[in-house]
């Protein structure tokens, strides 16, 4: 019988060797000349040179619409803010303490002044009341059920300078709404609603911080 010798190498059968004894790589170039891709950039080399130019030419890039705002100097004249526990007007147990502390938080985060616990050695005192809270269903399951409620709060404010002189905030800056799940569960669905109120008090906080700065700066 002829034996035939097959193209595919049998397993174990030792590689054939290159005369060199090193392996080889191919290189391909294109037509024209040796050094044509030296001398001709690529789209992400030619991306970054603009981009780096721009950077260095102080030019604005996408949001330039938007500035970061530093409050170092104070809100005017005011370097001291002292911020009073609210009152609670309402019968939501504890939300007069989310909305003082997030007042608080906001203030000392935010930078500008510095928050001081007594009104005697503050430039301005942050005083006012959480008023009562409206709920209501907002949706509704096939058995007439409520799915979600939508709670509001509303807060009322006043800031008052050593001398007397007040400044009154817009109500309507003061008051937001906030959606929060409801639950077979009583437990679940009051920590539900405690954080709808406490990311209403965050927002309210942040509406109250900003009106300040810009008043109080406008005056200088």
């Amino acid at each position: 019988m002829r034996r035939v010798s097959s193209p595919l190498r049998s397993f174990g059968s030792p590689a054939p060797r290159l005369r060199s004894g090193v392996f080889r790589t191919a290189v391909f170039r294109p037509l024209g000349s040796r050094n044509a891709a030296a001398r001709v950039p690529s789209w992400a080399t030619l991306g970054l040179a603009w981009l780096s130019v721009l950077v260095l030419a102080g030019a604005p890039l996408g949001c330039s619409q938007y500035r970061m705002v530093r409050y170092a100097g104070g809100f005017g004249d005011v370097q001291r803010v002292a911020i009073e526990p609210l009152s609670n007007r309402s019968f939501e147990p504890g939300v007069e303490r989310l909305v003082t502390d997030a007042l608080r938080r906001e203030f000392t985060r935010r930078g500008g002044v510095q928050v001081v616990r007594q009104a005697a050695s503050a430039d301005l005192v942050l005083s006012g009341a959480v008023l009562p809270l409206t709920t209501r269903s907002r949706s509704f399951s096939s058995v007439e059920l409520a799915l979600e409620f939508e709670v509001e709060l509303p807060v009322r404010l006043v800031a008052r300078r050593p001398d007397g002189t007040e400044l009154t905030f817009d109500n309507t800056s003061l008051r937001d709404w906030e959606l929060y799940l409801a639950s077979a569960d009583v437990e679940v669905e009051r920590k539900n609603r405690e954080e709808a109120l406490r990311r209403l008090s965050q927002l309210i906080a942040g509406r109250v911080h900003d009106a300040l700065a810009e008043r109080l700066t406008a005056a200088r």
